[in-house]
């Protein structure tokens, strides 16, 4: 029989420090026995709310929370494991097992189990992926001056700066790649520092990379006309396609397509459909009037059921890997990836002397400079088809001369 149990966090309010924070406790309770533990968590009296049991502070509030989602967790597992599970028990399992981390490495690892556990609720593994790397050249630069781990005490700002010149030199790495490895590096010592592992981020302060301008990386005409006359056979791949093409035509990135419902999908006065939704990432709203091929391809998937997203997308990774072999398949030379169809949609826009401003709505960006961005690509692609008229006209002059000679 499964055991009733309570978790109830609690403040007492006589027991305040000399800096006015005062310890969360959490009570627990198993078959109707207490035990108390401290959750090592502290606040001001005065940010306690008594009714809800929390904390005002929203950073504070939400360590508690993730505390006692650990320690429900660590309650199911032991009932799992031995089948009986006592407030004692448990109590010792949390002091013996939920020791912070102390070095940097450690700390990686804590971070890292949980952006694991974070990848299967979002079905998307790429941040937990990527952090293996940074972890790794982390440990290499540690390795590299004769360190298996430093205590989070012992970073300095000096570190930082070392390891920043170490990815330069030894790895190679440009200015976003060093810049991604650095964010990890503060990433775990801000939790240090909500931890109360370290008082303050020595790195804080240190300056990234300077970051280089955004390149749009996007398909030519002529490869969207190849992806559009490549039917796959594979079913999985056959949708791989179609939402690359529909992306290509609407502009919507992955998580606005994957959240995308019949009810976002209208049609005007002049029976033209469109769709209208607020983008994920900017919260702004595209309003999107549907190309032909783009109403094909809906008539394919749910346009009904608001119940249901509107294509069966498979998780975020899973549709890269067969974009990818996509690419692949038609011969393109470069990678290709999904978010390649959302830059294609602006620079085809932009091409077609689409006004900024409509391009702007149609994309649902924030900040009209985001979309300029697509213009500048297209000045380039200008620029250098002129430098290929003059090149020919160079040598169709001298071609002339020498018929004229004969």
């Amino acid at each position: 029989m499964r055991s009733t149990f309570s978790l109830l966090p609690y403040i007492n309010r006589s027991k305040v420090k000399a800096d006015g924070t005062t310890a969360v406790l959490c009570r627990i309770t198993v078959d109707g026995k207490q035990t108390v533990v401290s959750t090592g968590i502290y606040c001001r009296p005065k940010d306690w709310s008594s009714k809800k049991n929390e904390i005002k502070s929203i950073r504070e509030n939400n360590r508690l929370r993730e505390y006692l989602q650990l320690t429900e967790e660590a309650y199911n597992k032991i009932l799992k494991s031995q089948g009986v599970v006592s407030a004692e028990i448990l109590k010792n399992h949390i002091t013996l097992n939920n020791i912070h981390p102390t070095t940097l490495l450690q700390m990686g690892e804590w971070e890292r189990e949980r952006l694991k556990k974070h990848s299967k609720k979002i079905e998307s593994t790429s941040s937990y992926r990527h952090s293996m790397y940074y972890q790794k050249y982390l440990t290499d630069f540690l390795v590299s001056s004769g360190k298996r781990d430093i205590a989070l005490e012992e970073v300095t700002e000096d570190f930082g700066k070392a390891y920043k010149a170490f990815l330069k030199k030894n790895k190679n790495f440009g200015a976003a790649q060093t810049n991604h490895c650095l964010c990890w590096l503060n990433r775990l010592l801000y939790l240090a520092v909500d931890k109360e592992i370290i008082r303050t981020n020595p790195c804080e302060d240190m300056e990234y990379e300077p970051k280089p301008e955004a390149k749009h990386r996007y398909i030519s005409r002529e490869e969207f006309k190849t992806i559009l006359a490549t039917p796959m056979y594979d079913k999985r791949q056959e949708l791989a396609r179609r939402a690359f093409i529909f992306s290509c035509l609407t502009g919507l990135a992955y998580v606005d397509i994957k959240l995308l419902h019949p009810h976002h999908i209208g049609m005007n006065a002049d029976s033209r459909r469109y769709i209208r939704i607020n983008r994920k990432k900017t919260k702004v709203e595209a309003f999107i009037p549907l190309h032909p091929i783009a109403e094909q391809i809906l008539s394919m998937y749910n346009t009904t059921d608001d119940e249901q997203p509107v294509f069966p997308l498979p998780s975020r990774d899973a549709l890269w890997f067969e974009i990818h072999e996509l690419g692949v398949i038609i011969g393109k030379e470069e990678n290709l990836s999904y978010h390649q169809s959302r830059h294609s949609f602006g620079t085809f826009l932009i091409s077609a002397d689409i006004p900024i401003e409509s391009i702007a709505k149609m994309m649902g960006h924030s900040n009209i400079q985001t979309t300029q961005g697509y213009a500048r690509i297209t000045d380039d692609k200008i620029s250098k088809d002129m430098d290929k008229l003059m090149e020919r006209r160079k040598i169709q002059p001298a071609s002339e001369k020498a018929d004229n000679s004969k």
